[in-house]
């Protein structure tokens, strides 16, 4: 007979199961809730705080540019973009879909287009960049961040955007967003100079984003003053930490918000009327010659406009340019491939990045050094005979027997018997060949080449200038060495005396040019080439006022190193002397009064001074229009000039690429950017003239 189980007799190994069990279970969450408490705690709880603050970037406004008479070079517009925040949206399908009926009838997007099953161009979606249909991109925008406005049309009018506004309280949810684009009222004119914005690139984002900057938001300069002076035109974005819930909505601030720092306005040295006076004398020279010669001859030059005695830049011109206005809001990729295209360069400043054979303007190097050296004197003559050419004996080492070479003079009818004045007012070939390399015993030695490269650099040659704009290069004035580096052979006679013509292996840009003249009309003294004449905060205050800045001195500052007589370099250095200065300055009048120049500036009523230049040339670009004929090479046009002649205020340079004779292209347009400067002097004077 079984033994009958009564309530509550539970065999002992069941019960001691039961509470095994109850206490595994018991102990285990135990010890998951000590070990997320206590061992994982603090990061879980730094996660919670992650997910509840949001870092909002309140975005600042760009400083504006402005030219030396307050004349607005860039500044900031408002734009408008329609928006949608999702979560705002009528709960209503019916009610939101009429909203966007109504709204697309406004803004011209379509309620319905596009599949967001396609899932390369949901992954590729980009707001205002995409043929989506407004329901399509709300729907992408709820599923990432739907309390975050998604933008359904950019750029409206402004009676658009009014419009938009008006309907609050009818379209919950559609708002209007402002955003600054760029604008440049000069857009061509000074695109150059002032340049364009542009997102921040990917290499740079890490930088940016350090300093409080918004990749897909805010924009640095890519170019022009926009880029060498970004750091303070760009300000400082202001900061607010707000506490957000599950789904993104801002709740409340957890600290007190950070006010943007608008960016510090630049005035520029710039004068945008002899900006514009200045890229017209040169594009109507250019399309003359073109029309002359029923053939597209120049393509691309260069003007330039400096105050000797401050440095002030006020005018610089690289033609072709282009419109920065079309890269206000965003940089189109047709327009953009247009440009990098183009074989002119119109995104390359030439004024500071090409670099080219200066030609006769670089005679005055050699003309203050062997003045200075006193390998000529003043009224020493040289003869350029009739014949126009002179014979050397071309040598790459000094014991070779070498080669019989002719140098000739531009004037095939030569020039006679020429001085210093003479022979810069002639740009008599002849005579700087003898003055450089030696000839006989008419210049038992010249002054050759280590010394041309001292007197060169000492006016500027061979190094930046440190202008404000990104690009600029260095020129060349080169030596034994780096022939011997970069040819692999040895300096021959013959290029002693072609470096002296500018030629050969010599290059520059054409404000290196400018510098250098500038430097003799200021008496020897190199103020420091700029573009920005102060720094003002928002309010207007001037920070940073203009403070000319000198580099040196030729006639005071020791620059000349002295080598000894088997040519090699003591470790002492000398200055010019004042007197070696003025003798170039009455040679450069004498160019103008009764020389090279003396047809262009006919009737000119400032006392002027200057040099020309016809520089040989035979890069890729005449290598592949098979122009580069032995004898008969394409030829660049340079003129340099000062005015007044006692008091100098503006120093000119005019290059043409491809130009021909300098007197004959880039003269007229040296005078006729000085005509305008003392014109619009006497217009801000109160002066009329007649």
């Amino acid at each position: 007979m079984n033994k009958p189980i009564l309530r509550g007799n539970i065999e002992r190994w069941r019960m001691s199961l039961f509470i095994g069990i109850v206490c595994a279970a018991f102990g285990f969450f135990v010890l998951r809730l000590f070990q997320l408490q206590i061992v994982q705690g603090e990061d879980f709880l730094t996660r919670a705080e992650d997910n509840r603050r949001e870092e909002i970037s309140i975005q600042t406004q760009r400083g504006v540019i402005y030219d030396r008479n307050d004349f607005v070079l860039a500044r900031n517009l408002a734009a408008y973009n329609v928006t949608i925040t999702p979560a705002l949206l009528p709960d209503d399908e019916g009610a939101t879909q009429e909203i966007y009926r109504q709204l697309s009838q406004l803004v011209e997007v379509p309620v319905n287009n596009g599949d967001i099953e396609d899932e390369a161009k949901v992954k590729a979606f980009k707001p205002c960049a995409t043929d989506f249909g407004i329901t399509q991109v709300v729907y992408i925008a709820f599923t990432n961040a739907p309390y975050d406005p998604v933008r359904i049309k950019c750029d409206v009018d402004r009676e658009t955007a009014m419009i938009v506004q008006e309907k609050a309280n009818d379209w919950p949810g559609v708002g209007i967003e402002i955003e600054p684009v760029r604008e440049y009222p000069t857009g061509e004119i000074t695109a150059e100079i002032i340049g364009f914005l542009g997102p921040i690139p990917e290499r740079d984002v890490e930088f940016y984003e350090d300093q409080g900057f918004v990749a897909d938001r805010d924009k640095v300069g890519y170019s022009g003053v926009e880029a060498s002076l970004n750091d303070l035109l760009a300000g400082k974005n202001g900061e607010r930490i707000v506490e957000v819930d599950g789904a993104g909505q801002i709740m409340r601030d957890l600290e007190p918000p950070l006010d943007p720092v608008p960016g510090y306005n630049i005035r520029l040295t710039i004068d945008t009327r002899l900006q514009n006076a200045a890229k017209q004398a040169l594009k109507g020279e250019i399309q003359f010659w073109n029309t002359y010669f029923n053939e597209i001859r120049s393509s691309n030059g260069v003007v330039i406009a400096i105050n000797p005695q401050t440095g002030e830049i006020l005018a610089l011109v690289s033609y072709p340019s282009f419109e920065n206005n079309r890269m206000g809001r965003f940089i189109p990729a047709y327009y953009y491939e247009q440009l990098s295209r183009d074989q002119n360069r119109p995104l390359f400043n030439h004024a500071i990045s090409a670099e080219h054979p200066p030609g006769s303007v670089y005679k005055m190097a050699a003309a203050v050094g062997a003045l200075n050296e006193g390998v000529v004197s003043e009224s020493q003559q040289l003869e350029c005979p009739d014949a126009g050419k002179i014979t050397i004996t071309q040598k790459y080492s000094v014991n070779e027997t070498g080669t019989d070479r002719e140098y000739v003079c531009w004037q095939e009818t030569g020039h006679g018997m020429v001085d210093f004045q003479h022979g810069i007012a002639y740009s008599c070939d002849v005579y700087f060949y003898k003055i450089s390399g030696g000839f006989g015993d008419e210049v038992k030695e010249g002054l050759g080449v280590w010394r041309m490269k001292e007197y060169a650099e000492a006016l500027g040659y061979g190094a930046p200038t440190g202008i404000e704009l990104p690009g600029e290069m260095s020129g060349l004035v080169p030596d034994p060495n780096w022939k011997r580096v970069n040819v692999g052979e040895n300096w021959a006679t013959g290029d002693t005396y072609i470096a002296s013509m500018g030629q050969g292996y010599v290059l520059s840009t054409p404000l290196q040019v400018l510098v250098s003249f500038a430097i003799l009309a200021n008496d020897g003294k190199y103020m420091k080439p700029t573009l920005v004449h102060d720094v003002l905060d928002a309010e207007g205050n001037v920070v940073q006022p203009f403070e000319p800045t000198l580099l040196w001195d030729i006639t005071k500052d020791p620059m000349i190193e002295i080598y000894d007589e088997n040519n090699f370099p003591t470790g002492e250095f000398k200055v010019v002397d004042p007197s070696v200065v003025r003798a170039a300055q009455e040679g450069m009048r004498l160019a103008v009064t009764g020389g090279t120049a003396e047809r262009p500036f006919e009737g000119f009523e400032i006392p002027a001074a200057g040099k020309t230049g016809t520089a040989e040339y035979c890069d890729n670009v005449a290598q592949e229009k098979d122009l580069c004929k032995p004898g008969n090479w394409p030829t660049h046009s340079w003129y340099v000039g000062y005015a007044p002649y006692e008091d100098p205020e503006i120093a000119v340079v005019a290059f043409v690429y491809n130009g021909g004779e300098g007197a004959s292209v880039a003269a007229p347009i040296v005078r006729a950017v000085m005509e305008a400067y003392f014109e619009l002097k006497d217009i801000d004077s109160g002066r009329t003239t007649e």
